[in-house]
């Protein structure tokens, strides 16, 4: 007779953490499969087996273990979202034998083969953008195959090859390091629950090593290098100034001779674009207010194209509602000035021809910042000294800092709060720096938080998660 009695391991690794580009990104949902393997452990409990030979008038003189075998499983899995899934597989956890050699002379040999399926619940925990820890708990439903056999003055069970099946726990731990979106290097402890095949219950240990491929990720994982920039700047006007009345979106005729001048404008300099913004005030719901502004935007854009004859691809239409006033709506006046459209278009030093004098001017500087970082980094440095002297050249310019963050860093989203809290405090790092460094008179700058509300890229790529952490510094012309 035998019985295995299993002890308890556990696995230490340590990884190297790795920034690299996300696996998971815009859809956190795919199947993946893979396999494990490895070595499982088990004790044999020598003391049970001397209990059952004495019983029957034997004694050991010695007791030979086999308690350690290869092992393998396969598996198959879905993943819910970053940090569950569900996977069941196929296990193959090997064989245990002993020997014991009796007084009187004889022997008892006994084996056991374990197999069987699994379906767990899997938990993750990513430490970065590469490497994740990871938990599981589940069942298994083993068979048990047992193999006895003696000589000698030994007698053999009734039974030489028992088996029996059960259902049980498992459970175990680990650490995934992904080679690339679809390929990810795993490392586990686990722990599984058995019946022997003479009424024993114990636990068997398997330490393995595998390979997990998910399907539809072939996108290949690009490491995450902050390289230094060169500066960008944009330059462009706005030249338009258009007010509606509440709740209408229909171009007074006063108001297309300001849209003849943006005719005159793009026809004189053909390679220009222009953004037409729509605008409303706060009267009636947001999303009322963002459909209106946008159908103000496109009946602008639609009589550039149909009256002025301007090519549709260069012009862009964008509502943007309640969320960029110019004044207090708390006032009849505030609400009127807010109930607008304005053109954006690319700036060129040769304004000849044109009727109307811009209304303002503005140029804006992109600043990109790492993930979670608000210090200004000192390759801006000399493009802010330039701010500073174009500034002090001109005492009436103002600057708008306005801070920006992206949705996500790497896989793991951003919360609205902690967006907006960062976008704050890079605008307030860039209006201290040219206070406390350039001499700028605070009064001459503000400052503007958007949080990751207006992003100019997709936040499923790192390139577009750091063009979207960005400051953009605005200076405001006013002309007479």
């Amino acid at each position: 007779m035998k019985r295995i009695t299993k002890t308890a391991g556990m696995l230490g690794i340590m990884g190297c953490a790795v920034m690299v580009s996300p696996y998971a990104l815009a859809d956190d949902s795919f199947w993946y499969m893979g396999g494990n393997i490895g070595q499982s452990k088990a004790k044999i409990d020598d003391k049970s087996i001397n209990r059952q030979l004495i019983d029957s008038g034997f004694t050991s003189s010695t007791i030979n273990a086999d308690d350690s075998d290869w092992a393998y499983k396969l598996f198959g899995g879905y993943q819910l979202n970053h940090n569950f899934a569900i996977e069941a597989g196929y296990f193959d956890l090997g064989q245990f034998s002993y020997k014991a050699t009796t007084v009187p002379e004889g022997t008892l040999n006994g084996k056991i083969n374990l197999k069987g399926v699994n379906l767990d619940l899997v938990g993750f925990l990513p430490v970065n953008e590469k490497f994740s820890a990871f938990a599981r708990v589940g069942a298994n439903y083993a068979r048990t195959e047992g193999t006895f056999s003696s000589s000698g003055a030994v007698s053999g069970p009734t039974d030489d090859t028992p088996t029996k099946t059960a259902t049980h726990y498992k459970a175990g731990v680990g650490l995934q390091y992904d080679l690339s979106r679809s390929v990810g290097l795993r490392a586990e402890a686990e722990r599984y629950r058995i019946d022997d095949v003479v009424g024993g219950q114990g636990d068997i240990n398997m330490f393995s090593l595998g390979l997990v491929y998910r399907f539809g990720r072939e996108t290949p994982v690009q490491p995450q290098v902050v390289v230094p920039i060169k500066v960008k700047t944009q330059e462009y006007c706005t030249i338009l100034d258009i007010q509606f009345e509440i709740k209408q979106d229909v171009i007074e005729r006063q108001e297309k001779e300001k849209l003849a001048v943006i005719g005159t404008f793009m026809k004189k300099y053909p390679d220009t674009t222009a953004v037409i913004e729509g605008h409303s005030d706060n009267v009636g719901t947001r999303d009322y207010n963002l459909k209106l502004s946008q159908r103000r935007a496109q009946s602008v854009v639609s009589y550039l194209v149909d009256e002025l004859n301007i090519a549709p691809d260069r012009l862009t239409a964008v509502g943007y509602g309640e969320t960029r006033p110019i004044a207090d709506n708390s006032t009849r006046e505030g609400k009127q000035a807010n109930r607008r459209i304005a053109a954006v278009i690319a700036c060129v030093t040769d304004i000849a021809g044109l009727k109307v004098t811009p209304a303002r001017m503005t140029i804006a500087m992109e600043m990109n910042f790492d993930p979670y970082k608000t210090v200004v980094d000192q390759q801006y440095y000399n493009e802010l000294a330039n701010v500073a002297k174009l500034m002090r050249a001109d005492p009436a310019i103002t600057a708008a800092v306005e801070g920006h963050a992206a949705g996500r860093v790497g896989k793991t989203s951003v919360s609205d709060k902690d967006a907006m809290e960062i976008s704050q405090k890079r605008a307030e790092a860039v209006v201290d720096h040219l206070v406390s460094k350039e001499g700028i008179s605070r009064e001459r700058l503000s400052t503007a938080a958007f949080g990751k509300t207006k992003r100019v890229s997709y936040d499923t790529m790192l390139k577009g998660q750091e063009e979207n952490r960005r400051v953009n510094i605005i200076f405001n012309y006013v002309t007479k």
